[in-house]
């Protein structure tokens, strides 16, 4: 395949400033690491940034609810970020934030130019108003019944059963997802990107290479509707950048979430010698672009973007790569099953090349969903990694370095062998180079196959054994040795840290790609150690079960968090339930006869309860509102009969209720002092 070099500039979707990083989240983060190794092995300028998407409603409240500053959120939020993906080897050339100068900068510019070309339009909206909250609501702080099919609890913006896009004035039943309120109709002047003029262009970008077929057929159906105006402002208040000359209005985060790519860049450029922003941006720029993100935001990335850039004076994607969602198990991820893994929980307990190779292994260039079979992933690992693949070295290493002072033969022992393994290197690149991944792996694997069955035909072993075959032992194990190079660089998109452990060992250069096809003769090489191990279930299953305590913590901390806290996350406010299914709880008075700290949690205390001359021992997350002394021989209510749950504290056997806002508000239903334990609650 054609080599020539090229310059490249590659991001993913801004992960939110709001909460951490997740397994899901990491299939994009892991693809474009892969795809952008590659090109960097292949010799080609490939530059990869990203960004915290730090602005919006969202964050805003968060912040107001934890009692601190926006920008302090953002700034740990990041930190926390920075740190898993460092950890999963994702080896972003810069990652920034939009809340930064440079980001501000590119908005304004890109809103004032559409503005000056007429690209955008003013007028007076009747918006949603929560008069508890005294706020206008975003659309994802509206839930209700989707006006198209009739599904329940749906976004304000677009519903996910059918996947139809409508305005909130058009949602059914609608409730604010912040206070629960039912939301006010009130007037508020609105700035507006006409879309619609761009209706030529897209129809012809969409067609031409661009996207995936799949996305591209897509589109045709918001083609068909007519394209509508996109508004682009919000009312005050707000966490972002107050529009140029229009006091108290906001750009909505979606208009500065992507140009948070261009600021990342631009930030980079600042700070390094030589890379010019407008060779990869100007319009006339024979860079390529791509933007790797998830099939839920391809409405902003293959509309809204291609139109505001060219808009603005500035160059398209090349490609936008548009990825599946992430299912665990054949579901979709769960955090009642443990399943909802986040990072630095999947951190604590696993090697993260372990995941980089399993959602290798089951990457293509489509927009299918990928699911992450828990069992296939202990054994897919074991067999091929630590079974295969480190076999081969650890099989002959040792071999060259007791007998032979770690020096490898003067020439290969099986020239055709080795001839095949080089060029294979063109298919695996073709399969690399169009993201499919799944094929590489398979080639690679096929090949990590032959090596071992060389070395079992060879049996070097039984060689070491007979007299006078030391030139025969030193020639077959300098082939496994040469074979294993050639794998170990086939995988190094893949196993980025693996790599460097094998080439310390093998005491080479990190290996570029068109280095594979010579092999390395009369070269010494270091003494071998275990390059991975193997995964034990009881790993996955610890795993599993502190992200299960992972919840539990927060469930109990959440206890008596108001309803922002669904909106925070981004997430549905949950399913209903039928009377029926609450009147199975099993609500009790229960007197406090211990309160106690628990070590190494911040928000729990541990309460032991008596119940009519039963006792339970309960976690509750109050501590930021009650010292341990003030809660003994209070009444309190609890649920009961929930199912006790194990935390990494010990047992929760009940569920204690409080109410209020958060923080040092949080009260404990504290029943009637005539009230007895053990009595229901009715």
């Amino acid at each position: 395949m054609n080599n020539k070099p090229r310059n490249i500039l590659v991001t993913s979707a801004l992960p939110y400033a709001n909460g951490p990083i997740h397994i899901g989240h990491l299939v994009e983060y892991i693809q474009t690491d892969i795809w952008v190794r590659f090109q960097k092995m292949r010799g080609h300028q490939c530059i990869y940034v990203c960004a915290d998407d730090a602005h919006g409603t969202p964050i805003m409240l968060r912040a107001r609810q934890e009692g601190i500053e926006p920008e302090q959120l953002i700034a740990r939020v990041a930190k926390e970020h920075r740190a898993d993906f460092a950890a999963f080897q994702v080896g972003f050339d810069n990652y920034h934030s939009t809340h930064s100068a440079e980001n501000q900068w590119f908005s304004n510019t890109i809103y004032e130019r559409n503005r000056d070309a007429g690209h955008i339009a003013k007028r007076t909206i009747t918006q949603a108003y929560d008069p508890v909250e005294q706020m206008f609501l975003p659309d994802r702080f509206i839930k209700g019944t989707c006006p198209k099919c009739g599904a329940e609890d749906q976004y304000g913006d677009n519903c996910e059963v059918c996947g139809a896009s409508y305005s909130p004035a058009e949602l059914k039943n609608p409730v604010s997802a912040v206070s629960g309120a039912t939301p006010e109709q009130r007037e508020s002047d609105h700035y507006f990107f006409k879309l619609a003029d761009f209706e030529t262009l897209l129809r012809t970008w969409t067609r031409s290479g661009h996207l995936q077929t799949e996305v591209a057929n897509k589109l045709d159906e918001w083609f068909e509707t007519g394209l509508q105006e996109w508004d682009i402002s919000r009312d005050a208040p707000y966490f972002g950048f107050e529009i140029p000359d229009h006091p108290g209005k906001y750009f909505y985060v979606w208009l500065d979430a992507p140009i948070g790519y261009m600021a990342s860049f631009k930030h980079l450029c600042d700070n390094t010698d030589g890379l010019e922003f407008d060779h990869f941006w100007a319009p006339d720029s024979d860079a390529e672009l791509y933007h790797f993100i998830g099939k839920d935001i391809i409405y902003f990335h293959t509309l809204f973007w291609p139109a505001m850039l060219h808009g603005a004076g500035y160059r398209t994607p090349n490609a936008i790569f548009t990825h599946g969602f992430l299912t665990v198990d054949g579901a979709k991820m769960s955090k009642s099953r443990g399943t909802f893994i986040k990072a630095r929980t999947y951190l604590d307990h696993l090697n993260p090349e372990y995941l980089r190779y399993y959602f290798a292994a089951k990457l293509g260039a489509g927009v299918d969903d990928i699911d992450l079979n828990l069992e296939d992933f202990t054994q897919r690992v074991n067999s091929d990694l630590v079974g295969k693949v480190v076999n081969i070295a650890s099989r002959c290493a040792g071999f060259i370095s007791k007998r032979f002072d770690g020096k490898l033969s003067e020439a290969i022992l099986e020239q055709a062998l080795f001839d095949d393994f080089a060029q294979a290197g063109d298919r695996i690149a073709e399969h690399y180079e169009k993201r499919e991944f799944s094929r590489a792996v398979r080639e690679i694997m096929a090949l990590a196959d032959r090596a071992n069955q060389y070395i079992d035909e060879m049996k070097p072993w039984v060689v070491a054994k007979q007299a006078g075959e030391e030139q025969a032992l030193q020639a077959i194990c300098s082939m496994g040795i040469n074979l294993f190079r050639v794998l170990i660089g086939y995988l190094r998109p893949i196993l980025p840290a693996t790599a460097d452990a094998a080439e310390k060992f093998l005491q080479i250069e990190p290996l570029t790609w068109d280095a594979l096809a010579t092999p390395i003769n009369r070269h010494t090489i270091g003494k071998f150690k275990p390059l991975m191990t193997r995964v034990e279930p009881k790993q996955v299953e610890s795993m599993l079960e502190h992200s299960k305590e992972d919840l539990a913590a927060q469930s109990a901390a959440a206890e008596t968090k108001p309803a922002t806290d669904s909106a925070l996350a981004k997430e549905p406010i949950g399913e209903t339930i039928q009377f029926d299914d609450f009147a199975k709880l099993d609500l009790r008075i229960a007197r406090i006869v211990k309160a106690e700290h628990v070590d190494g949690a911040d928000k729990l205390l541990q309460l032991t309860l008596d119940l009519d001359g039963e006792t339970r021992n309960v976690f509750a997350g109050i501590k930021s509102a009650y010292a341990p002394e003030d809660l003994e021989g209070k009444l309190t209510v609890m649920v009961a009969n929930l199912a006790p749950r194990k935390m990494r504290f010990g047992v929760s056997e009940g569920m204690v209720l409080a109410a209020g806002p958060g923080g040092k508000e949080l009260f404990i239903l504290n029943p009637d002092e005539g009230a007895l334990p053990g009595m229901r609650v009715k």
